[in-house]
C-alpha cells in the first residue's frame, strides 16, 4: 500500500468517525438534558478538530509537492547520496554528514526556500520527522513570500 493510499483510507475513516460523532451528538442534544446537551456539543467539536487537522495535512502535502516539482524543474532536487546498509537502512554517519552540509547551506542563504527544502529532506533522512516538517513549513513560507518571476 502506498502512503497516498494509506492517507486516503485513514482520511475516509476519519470522516466516517466524524459523521458518527455528529450523529451521536445530535441524539444527545435531543435528550434535552443539560448533561446530554453539553456532551452533544462536545461531540461536534472533536470532528471539527479532526477535519481541521486533515485539511492542514492536505495543504502541507500539496505545498511540499509543489516545491518538489518546482525544484525538480530547476534541477535542484537533492541527490540521494546516502550510504545504506545491505538491508537498505540509512547509515547514520552518512546522514549526519549530509545534514551538516545542508545546515551550512541554509545558514549561508537564510532567505532561499530551496536550501530549506533540502535541509528538510536531510532532517527526514536523519529520522527527525518533527524538525523535517517544521523546516519544510519554513521553506513553504519562504516560497509563498518570494516575488513571482516573470517569464520574459
Amino acid at each position: 500500500m502506498t502512503s497516498r493510499t494509506g492517507f486516503f483510507v485513514l482520511a475516509g475513516v476519519l470522516l466516517l468517525v466524524a459523521l458518527i460523532c455528529v450523529g451521536e451528538g445530535v441524539q444527545l442534544i435531543a435528550t434535552g438534558k443539560p448533561l446530554g446537551i453539553g456532551i452533544g456539543f462536545c461531540a461536534f467539536v472533536i470532528p471539527l478538530i479532526g477535519v481541521w487537522f486533515l485539511r492542514q495535512t492536505v495543504r502541507f502535502g500539496r505545498a511540499s509537492e509543489q516545491l518538489a516539482r518546482e525544484l525538480e524543474a530547476e534541477g535542484g532536487l537533492p541527490v540521494d547520496e546516502l550510504k545504506r546498509s545491505k538491508g537498505g537502512r540509512i547509515d547514520r554517519a552518512s546522514a549526519d554528514a549530509v545534514f551538516a552540509r545542508r545546515q551550512t547551506e541554509a545558514e549561508a542563504a537564510p532567505g532561499d526556500w530551496r536550501v530549506w527544502f533540502r535541509l528538510a529532506v536531510a532532517y527526514a533522512d536523519a529520522g527527525d520527522t518533527p524538525r523535517a516538517r517544521k523546516t519544510m513549513q519554513h521553506a513553504i513560507r519562504l516560497h509563498s513570500t518570494e516575488p513571482a518571476r516573470s517569464n520574459a
